[in-house]
Parts: C-alpha cells; sequence; structure tokens
C-alpha cells in the first residue's frame, strides 16, 4: 500500500526562488460558504480585498469553484489596479477532498505558476508561520496537517463529511441530532438536546427533525450551526453533550498524533530520520517545542473540547505549543505566496493579521 503523503508542497514553496523585483503578491482562500482573494503590496503593505461565493469542489462542484476562485483572485487584482503579470506569486488554498481538478483548471486559464494547495496547506502556515509544527482545522469540516524539521509533510483526515470530518463543526451537529434520536427511541441516554435539536431547526420534534434533514435536505453548514447549540448544553452539564465533544476530541487527537509522528516532529517519530522526499522547506534545526495552531469555529466551544485535545497532543508530544490561531485563513495563503516569491521575513504574520482583519470588516 502506498504510504507516500497525502499532500506535497510544490517546488515553489519547498525552494523558493527570491525574486528582487517581486511587489504584489495574490492569496486566495477558497471555502464551502466563501472566497476570499487578498493582493498584498510588499512596499507600500496596502491589502486590496474582494470576495465571492464558496469553492470548495465537493459542495459547488469544480466548475463553480473554479469560477468562485477566479472570479474573486480578478476582483482583488483589478482593485489593487495592477495587471496579472505584474504579480510575483499567486497562492490559492482551496478548501476540499481533492483539489487537483481545480488546480488544472486554474493553470489553464491563468498561468503555470499560479500554485493550489489544499486549505490546511494556508491553515498550517497561518499557525506555525510555514515552519515545524501543525495545523488542526475543525470548522464545517475538518482536517490535520503537519511539516517536520526535515521538511517531510503528512495530512490525517480531511475525508469530507461522507467519510470523515470527526471532530467539525458538522460531525458534531450531525451527531448532536442523532443523540436525539436515540433518547427519542429509548435506545440512548436522555439529554437536552432533543428538545434543543427541533427548537433550533423550527420544527415540532425530534422525529420531525429526522424527516426534515432527509427532505429539505439540510446543508453541511445548517447542521454544523447546531455544533454552537450543543457547547452551549455541555457548558451548562448535559452529559450527552459534553460526550460529544470529548468523542470529537479524541478522533482529532488521534489524527494529530498520526500528523506528529509521521511528520518526524517528535524524536525517533516515523518520519524522523527519513530525507525530505522531494524536498522541504529550510525551517532550521530540529527543535522539541513547535506549535499546534487550532483553527475554525468549532474551537470556540471552550475547555469541554480544547481540554482533551491538549491532553491528547501531549501525550505524544509534551512540549508541543498548543493554541487557538484567530488569523484569518488568507493570511495562510498570502504568507505562503511571500515565501514562494523569496521574501519569507519580509512580512509580520502578525502585522498581516491585523490588516487583513481591518480591510474585511471594511469590505464585508
Amino acid at each position: 500500500m502506498n504510504r507516500d503523503s497525502l499532500v506535497q508542497l510544490p517546488p515553489a514553496l519547498t525552494r523558493p526562488q527570491e525574486r528582487a523585483d517581486a511587489r504584489f503578491v495574490l492569496g486566495v482562500d477558497g471555502g464551502a460558504t466563501k472566497t476570499l482573494a487578498a493582493v498584498l503590496d510588499l512596499e507600500s503593505r496596502a491589502l486590496h480585498l474582494a470576495h465571492g461565493g464558496p469553492s470548495n469542489e465537493d459542495v459547488v462542484g469544480t466548475s463553480s469553484a473554479v469560477q468562485a476562485v477566479l472570479g474573486a483572485a480578478d476582483e482583488a487584482i483589478a482593485r489593487a489596479g495592477i495587471k496579472r503579470g505584474e504579480l510575483g506569486a499567486a497562492v490559492l488554498a482551496i478548501a476540499g477532498t481533492d483539489t487537483h481538478a481545480i488546480a488544472r483548471h486554474v493553470r489553464e486559464a491563468r498561468a503555470d505558476d499560479w500554485i493550489v494547495v489544499n486549505d490546511v496547506v494556508g491553515a498550517w502556515a497561518v499557525a506555525t508561520g510555514a515552519g515545524p509544527g501543525v495545523a488542526v482545522i475543525s470548522g464545517t469540516g475538518s482536517n490535520v496537517f503537519g511539516v517536520g524539521p526535515q521538511g517531510r509533510a503528512w495530512r490525517a483526515g480531511g475525508w469530507g463529511h461522507l467519510l470523515g470530518d470527526e471532530g467539525s463543526g458538522h460531525w458534531l451537529g450531525l451527531e448532536s441530532i442523532k443523540a436525539g434520536l436515540r433518547d427519542r427511541d429509548a435506545s440512548g441516554p436522555q439529554t437536552a438536546l432533543t428538545e434543543a435539536a427541533p427548537a433550533f431547526f423550527g420544527v415540532p420534534s425530534i422525529e420531525a427533525l429526522a424527516v426534515y434533514v432527509y427532505s429539505k435536505p439540510l446543508t453541511k453548514s445548517e447542521i454544523s450551526a447546531f455544533a454552537i447549540e450543543t457547547a452551549n448544553y455541555a457548558d451548562g452539564g448535559d452529559e450527552v453533550a459534553r460526550e460529544l465533544f470529548r468523542r470529537g476530541a479524541g478522533y482529532l487527537g488521534e489524527q494529530i498524533a498520526a500528523v506528529i509522528r509521521q511528520a518526524g516532529l517528535v524524536a525517533g517519530a516515523e518520519g524522523a530520520e527519513r530525507p525530505p522526499g522531494g524536498g522541504g522547506p529550510d525551517p532550521g534545526p530540529p527543535a522539541e517545542a513547535f506549535p499546534v495552531g487550532l483553527i475554525g469555529s468549532a474551537f470556540k466551544a471552550g475547555p469541554v473540547f480544547l481540554e482533551p485535545i491538549v491532553a491528547a497532543v501531549h501525550a505524544c508530544a509534551p512540549s508541543a505549543l498548543v493554541s487557538r490561531v484567530e488569523m484569518a485563513p488568507v493570511a495562510g495563503s498570502l504568507l505562503l505566496a511571500v515565501r514562494a516569491c523569496g521574501h519569507e521575513h519580509a512580512v509580520d504574520p502578525r502585522e498581516l493579521s491585523r490588516s487583513i482583519e481591518a480591510a474585511v470588516a471594511e469590505l464585508l
């Protein structure tokens, strides 16, 4: 069985070539609900943003996803008052199980040097500054990706809502509805979710909600939204709700541990002594401590979700630095674009994050 990494960093990111004349870079963050594109002027630090519809191929299909990505990118370029050829680099981080089809269409429509990666790679750049460490996404879907000190990349999870997304908002919302149904037919423990779920979705009973889920049908985002209510009931002491978060944290913890081992982030791990395998970023010498960044709306649940995840990480990597990351995802795409043109030390991630927050507030 093939045991290569499911995600390979492109050569432009692992072995960047410095472009002294690069002034403008483009970053795109494409997700299941919207697409955000940003052009950054490396001289003036000015940002030019644009947004479009969803661009997750699993949700809207390849054609619509490509249209959303290119439409938002072109609008951001136009707002910057430049031509496409003036871009020093372009990195598009797109959500979805597989981004190869989108990458092919983007290269055909724009240029070979437009880089398309999975959105978890952009999240990794946000969480670690594109150095050794791990990014954990838990929003509508879930995904884990990390890179070790020798440049070995590894992804776990990210198989979509039908085959995975454990610990995500969609998983939590769906499992909450299932818990209410098990309560209703007396095959599971009692829970306040049995009444809370139909009230949230505006139907008279949990059995009516079961019909509604199939007949409407409810979208991933609509089901994910209920996870917020589940968190509230978990905080209020509902044991079923609390157990759902513990289970979700357990699944994510297993994926994080796999990434840590396979990427070689701990001594003696799977990838620790392996050669880079196609090259990798040059993050410096191995370090015992490394960041594990938690990104996404599901982590707003607080300690009921965070504490078991932290415990799972520290069980395999005691010195890992686990924290929530609030930086806008498009910042990861921009940081990777800056890296691709050899100017990775020219941008302060925190300053970039503040600028993006201000620009997004003005745009939306």
